[in-house]
């Protein structure tokens, strides 16, 4: 069998930023299909990485590491487990489906598809990434493009939220680079390099004195990018603002990467402090669920209820995240998967809604389900999975969650089951408000179905795969489960 090269999914859209730079800005329609093109091959190189990934071996595969600044121990290191081979499977389906619904975009085309790509490429070398020094490199390559993208191609408020968007992420990835340097220094190895890490601290952990000042400060920094409470409140009006494909991406891969962050680099190098922390950190996830989850339940605007909900179900990943246990880690990297799918999906039907209509009220809308069934349909069954009703992903992946937090934290888990009351009815009201009722006769003339293939692809790719692992939910547990499984046993 043909082993993946990792470093081809980084070079494939790589390759095609360079075609996309060297071509003329009035060839829109040539730019898009290259765009299409460079992410549908990083996309299938995933799910090949994703197939090829040996669960009953374990361990980091297809390692590619070229030594880069050896005095520091920074080296060019990439691997997948069964962690991030899935995070990577994630990123392929949600920017594969986020390039195809960048039709919409008619101004400035070569410079969007150019800072997508961008996006795109730093994410993947995040999750690829074995050293923590091109970890943090590539998170903020992914980073900054998003902040251009949102001022120039965001709606009415876009320049505030790509500044308020950005001051929160700097200021948390500024807290994050301080913890990672002290990591760096107390592990005695010099070196980033997240396999010698691994190794050493198993033999010589941190001081617990020591880990307990770094620990939060990965924890809060990472989690501003997860939208801790109460560092969460860029997330709204920047998803809101943003353009489609940017929501999608954010909402659905980048908060993830805050998760995948903490997971690696706090609960799995310093476990001793997480028994300390973790309480505080569940107590702040119950408030992520209910408050956000709250403020979901008064809004008008269709996005800013997706916004909120997104920040809402953070909350899920940290309670599991503090649980201690394999239950715990599994529900939460496959809500991380579940939640990406859905998030992607429920943005990129909200963008057409929009396109189509012209507003995000929920006031001005109602009845569209009268003349385009099939979008109404794909927002209905995200609306589902949100609201954690079983046949979807994020069904599976909550109820994961909620039982290993029932040990641990029964009072909190009470409240968590709350959480999905509220979701099920902000859910269930912006069904009925935006897609059933009366029709609004002044939206009657201007709208209509997606009708294409290349319009209904990305839809009904992202909500099949939401299907498919809620009723066979076997096939994703299984393969994370030999990389979760050391992490709890570490932590227990």
């Amino acid at each position: 069998m043909i082993t993946p090269n990792l470093s081809l999914i980084l070079l494939a859209p790589l390759a095609g930023l360079g075609l996309v730079l060297m071509t003329p800005s009035d060839k829109t329609s040539l730019i898009r299909k290259i765009a299409n093109l460079t992410l549908l091959v990083p996309f299938l190189l995933s799910a090949w990485v994703f197939v090829s990934y040996d669960a009953a071996l374990g361990g980091y595969q297809f390692i590619q590491k070229i030594p880069w600044v050896v005095p520091f121990g920074i080296s060019y290191h990439l691997g997948v487990d069964g962690i991030n081979s899935l995070m990577l499977l994630l990123l392929g389906l949600a920017s594969f489906a986020a390039v195809m619904v960048s039709a919409s975009i008619k101004e400035r085309v070569k410079e969007y598809y150019i800072l997508l790509l961008i996006t795109v490429i730093g994410t993947y070398g995040a999750f690829l990434s074995l050293d923590i020094f091109f970890f943090y490199f590539f998170h903020e390559i992914a980073a900054i493009p998003v902040f251009l993208m949102i001022a120039i191609w965001g709606s009415e408020r876009r320049e505030y939220a790509a500044m308020k968007l950005t001051l929160y992420l700097v200021a948390g990835a500024a807290v994050a680079l301080i913890g990672l340097i002290a990591l760096y220094l107390h592990t005695g190895v010099g070196s980033f390099d997240l396999v010698v890490i691994q190794q050493r601290l198993a033999l010589h952990p941190i001081p617990f004195a020591v880990q307990n000042w770094i620990f939060p400060l990965i924890v809060v920094g990472f989690g501003v990018t997860l939208t801790l409470w109460p560092f969460h409140t860029w997330a709204p009006v920047g998803y809101t603002e943003a353009p489609t494909a940017i929501s999608m991406l954010h909402a659905g891969v980048l908060k993830k990467m805050g998760a995948y962050a903490i997971i690696r680099f706090a609960i799995q190098l310093m476990p001793e402090a997480a028994h300390a922390w973790m309480p505080i950190i569940a107590t702040l996830a119950i408030v992520n669920i209910l408050f956000c989850g709250l403020v979901a339940l008064t809004q008008r605007d269709i996005k800013y209820v997706l916004a909120y909900s997104s920040c809402s179900h953070m909350g899920y990943i940290l309670l599991g995240l503090a649980c201690f246990n394999g239950i715990g880690i599994n529900g939460v990297v496959f809500l991380m998967f579940a939640h990406g799918i859905m998030a992607a999906l429920a943005f990129a039907v909200t963008g057409f809604v929009t396109d189509q209509t012209k507003t995000r009220n929920l006031d001005e809308l109602g009845g569209l389900a009268k003349i385009m069934p099939f979008v109404a349909t794909c927002f209905i069954m995200a609306a589902f999975a949100s609201a954690g009703v079983p046949g979807f992903g994020n069904f599976v992946a909550e109820i994961l969650v909620l039982l290993a937090s029932w040990d641990q934290y029964r009072g909190l888990s009470v409240l968590a089951v709350l959480g999905i009351v509220i979701t099920a009815i902000y859910m269930l009201k912006a069904i009925r408000l935006g897609f059933h009722g009366p029709l609004n006769p002044k939206l009657a003339s201007k709208i209509t179905d997606a009708h294409s293939f290349e319009t209904k692809l990305p839809f009904v790719l992202l909500l099949t795969v939401l299907i498919v692992i809620g009723c066979w939910p076997a096939g994703i547990l299984n393969h994370i489960g030999s990389s979760t499984k050391p992490i709890a046993e570490r932590i227990r």
